[in-house]
């Protein structure tokens, strides 16, 4: 009978010969001119490269320019990128959430009032949908992969030495426009603690000293093993990584930074051709012990398959042959998956003082008049609580808004601007801490994100209910 360790030396080398085949099927060139027959239409990546690390980031410094440039003007077409802080601040008072809809009307339209005048049919005849209403692309969408916020790169290097910038393209969003750094931590185990993050960003240098005495052992190795990098698609050891030195990998919390998000984006890894593939933002891993399916559009039905998929699936762009050449991590199940899965489900969102614990709704005493008739808003008119019901505004459920209504696909800056299909609705407790929204961030303000629903919704909306509602999510 075989022993276990048998059968995964069996099992390794049965990856080991697909990988060979799919190397030799896929073809074994390295992307020229950062195309390739992958990113046309096939459904694996090359396997084998023929180029050296050195040609091959000759190439990608030389290119980066170009590719910053070309996203900094679609981001400036797209949006009013200006720093216009609020008088509300996010839960650990360390940034002030942004106001104002920052999303562009298209020149032939006067104002958000007479586009939501119109009908989705002659929206899309006279092609009026807003761009920054359009899919937003990766800054370089034929190589995707994660990229990482300045902040993080900064921490990781000072307390790691670990080095998460790449050479190839840097992170697009200004940093006003993404949550408080570092982000404060709030348990289910001990509400009485409040924030205990220390005002710190997470990290194997820190974490033990930070939770000593607050965490169970089973917690503790759940976290370490959050905090421990792994190899990933652009931060590993091969020939094609991003990074200057081979690298350890990238660990759970470097996009989900304190268990919630630092606005870190890759590209969703259940898409084929490369080129329909969507940005995925990052999403809070707040609140995950009361939410029943997981990803964006991959339906994962527990916080194990989720933890247990995610170095498999988005650290690889969703290519199990390329995980196993570059050095996947396979947790166990039994023992590793569940520690970590019981750290998550101790992240909670931040206290929001003015809803009732009963119902999730405002305390009429404590609410003004603005937050109470948002509320109103949100559960009549706007209808948008179908979709996000208290007291963990969502349904765990996917929905499709048929954004294809509203424009005709077309390829900009190399991603095809499909329609997204059944997108997971998120929830929106503790929502002013997360932007950008949707789930490619192409939303940079809670405003825009109202302007969005009242227009693919043909909900109708008053100016006075649009800003109302902005008021109730913030309380949220």
């Amino acid at each position: 009978m075989e022993t276990t360790w048998q059968k995964y030396v069996l099992s390794s080398l049965v990856i080991s010969c697909i990988a060979v085949l799919v190397g030799v099927y896929a073809g074994s060139s390295p992307p020229p001119e950062g195309a390739t027959a992958w990113a046309q239409g096939n459904t694996y990546m090359p396997v084998k490269i023929d180029k050296s690390f050195e040609e091959i980031k000759e190439k990608d410094v030389a290119e980066q320019a170009e590719y910053q440039e070309r996203q900094q003007n679609l981001l400036e077409r797209r949006y009013d990128l200006s720093d216009r802080p609020s008088d509300t601040m996010m839960s650990a008072g360390r940034k002030p959430v942004q106001k104002g809809v920052r999303v562009k009307l298209p020149d032939e339209v006067d104002s958000w009032q007479e586009l939501a005048d119109m009908s989705p049919e002659e929206i899309k005849e006279k092609d009026l949908f807003p761009m920054g209403f359009r899919p937003l692309p990766h800054p370089k969408h034929t190589t995707g992969g994660q990229v990482f916020p300045q902040n993080q790169i900064d921490a990781m290097e000072r307390l790691e030495g670990r080095n998460l910038e790449r050479f190839d393209i840097k992170f697009d969003l200004p940093d006003h426009l993404t949550p408080e750094f570092p982000p404060p931590i709030f348990l289910t185990s001990r509400p009485d603690l409040g924030d205990v993050s220390q005002g710190k960003v997470l990290s194997l240098d820190n974490y033990y000293e930070i939770f000593k005495g607050i965490l169970t052992p089973v917690q503790m190795e759940g976290l370490r093993l959050l905090l421990t990098p792994f190899p990933q698609q652009q931060f590993n050891q091969t020939e094609d990584r991003k990074v200057n030195k081979p690298s350890m990998g990238v660990s759970c919390l470097d996009c989900h930074v304190n268990g919630h998000t630092n606005a870190a984006f890759h590209l969703n890894p259940d898409t084929r051709p490369q080129k329909a593939r969507f940005r995925l933002d990052t999403v809070s891993l707040r609140g995950m012990y009361n939410q029943q399916i997981h990803g964006s559009k991959r339906s994962l039905r527990s916080v194990e398959d989720f933890t247990e998929f995610e170095q498999r699936t988005a650290y690889f762009d969703g290519d199990h042959v390329i995980a196993a050449k570059k050095g996947v991590n396979l947790p166990d199940r039994a023992s590793q998956v569940a520690m970590m899965a019981q750290m998550q489900n101790l992240f909670d969102f931040p206290p929001a003082p003015k809803l009732d614990p009963a119902t999730g709704k405002l305390d009429p005493d404590k609410a003004t008049e603005m937050e109470m008739l948002g509320q109103k808003v949100f559960f009549e008119h706007g209808n948008c609580s179908s979709c996000h019901p208290p007291p963990t505004y969502t349904d765990d459920k996917m929905h499709d808004l048929r954004l294809e209504r509203f424009y005709e696909a077309e390829e900009i800056s190399d991603q095809l601007n499909i329609a997204d299909g059944p997108i997971k609705s998120f929830t929106l407790r503790g929502i002013k801490d997360s932007p950008p929204y949707h789930h490619d961030g192409r939303l940079m303000t809670l405003e825009d994100t109202v302007e969005f629903f009242n227009l693919v919704l043909e909900l109708d909306l008053s100016e006075r209910e649009k800003t109302a509602l902005v008021h109730f999510m913030r309380c949220l």
